[in-house]
């Protein structure tokens, strides 16, 4: 039998029998060893088998695999066009038949998602913080469940107060159609990109707010200095184009971000210099952010592929010292009582004369085999280190 110190007994003899080294001609080995007695003495009394409601849960909640993907993928597919149907209908040339085929998109897309959503309020009972009413309770108030109601709500009443098919008929229901936009967040469930978002803004936060804030010292003294310079001037039609500190903050504004409107221009030389070396300066400033974050998008996925790396490679080094480090510690002629040992029974039963598990030349490989996976883990770990 196989005694690992968890205080989990064997639960018949048939894992007795199967957990024991067989000194016979065919041996079991190391990796049916460990396979076996990981499968009976952990993992059996505490698995079971898997529900529906938990199968459901997980590919809606928890998405993995082609299925999961075609799936999540085919919805954002019809809220896509459902979207690009919305934009049509506003369009004259295309209203009439934008307008009647958005009409039965939309009462599919109300069925399905409130379908979804009574199934998504099913499902989560799997988990135990969702079980019950107040479980139940608990998952609707979250964020997105509370974003995915006003959706079904709101396409509820568009459809119903609409006349004659026409989804836009009134200016009330043109309000509560923008809620319908909110479905493009059902797409991003689990809030994968706004984590991802906040991570890189959280981890550059000084390198941005050092640059916003000199970038916006920069527009505050240039629209200043701007608007001295051009309050009394005039243009031909004897309008001032800087008649208040406002007009010079929203040319500032324009200016910096590189949009241009042209609607406010300095007419004097003094204006246009003070306008031109300030522009120069908190546009350079306003534009790093920019970059910041996408450096920092860039290291973070870098970050993910290295630990992913890493991940694959500490394991495998790991499992292979403790196998080799358990054969070696479960020879007789081990001094120490391990934790982890091997009884054979009934040494006997083996015809062959084959060496003595404690001989010389045994131990001698085991602890060359212990020393060179030692190596080779060192090895890979310095390896990996230096490409990180």
């Amino acid at each position: 039998m196989v005694n690992n110190g968890s205080g989990i007994p064997p639960n018949s003899e048939e894992d007795t029998k199967d957990s024991a080294f067989q000194l016979s001609n065919q041996p079991l080995t190391g990796s049916d060893i460990r396979r076996t007695y990981t499968t009976k003495c952990f993992y059996g009394p505490y698995l079971t088998k898997t529900s529906m409601q938990g199968d459901v849960y997980n590919f809606l909640e928890r998405p993995s695999g082609w299925k999961c993907f075609i799936y999540h993928f085919t919805v954002f597919l019809l809220v896509l066009i459902c979207l690009i149907f919305s934009v049509l209908s506003t369009i004259e040339h295309y209203s009439e038949f934008a307008t009647g085929t958005l009409f039965w998109m939309e009462i599919v897309l109300v069925v399905f998602f409130g379908a979804e959503y009574l199934v998504r309020l099913w499902s989560a009972g799997c988990r135990s913080k969702y079980v019950g009413f107040k479980g139940r309770l608990r998952f609707a108030r979250k964020p997105i469940s509370i974003i995915d109601l006003i959706v079904v709500i709101a396409s509820i009443i568009v459809l119903s107060v609409g006349s004659n098919g026409q989804v836009f008929a009134t200016s009330a229901i043109r309000g509560i159609r923008f809620l319908q936009i909110l479905r493009m967040l059902h797409v991003d469930r689990q809030g994968g990109t706004w984590r991802l978002l906040g991570s890189v803004v959280f981890i550059h936060r000084q390198e941005l707010i050092t640059t916003l804030y000199i970038g916006f010292l920069g527009l505050i003294f240039s629209s200043y200095f701007v608007y001295l310079a051009e309050k009394d001037a005039v243009d031909e039609d004897g309008r001032t184009g800087f008649s208040s500190y406002a007009d010079a903050l929203w040319w500032g504004v324009v200016t910096v971000t590189t949009i241009g409107y042209g609607d406010k221009v300095p007419q004097t030389w003094i204006g246009k210099t003070i306008a031109s070396c300030f522009s120069v300066f908190a546009i350079s400033f306003f534009a790093l952010p920019a970059g910041i974050l996408g450096s920092g998008f860039a290291l973070k996925v870098q970050q993910k592929q290295r630990q992913k790396h890493f991940n694959r490679q500490i394991p495998a080094a790991a499992s292979l010292i403790q196998t080799l480090w358990r054969c070696y510690a479960a020879e007789k002629s081990y001094s120490s009582t391990a934790t982890w040992k091997i009884y054979v029974t009934s040494p006997a039963q083996n015809t062959k004369k084959t060496p003595a598990p404690s001989s010389p030349s045994l131990r001698k490989q085991v602890k060359r085999n212990l020393l060179y996976s030692y190596f080779l883990l060192g090895f890979n770990l310095v390896g990996l280190t230096t490409r990180i």
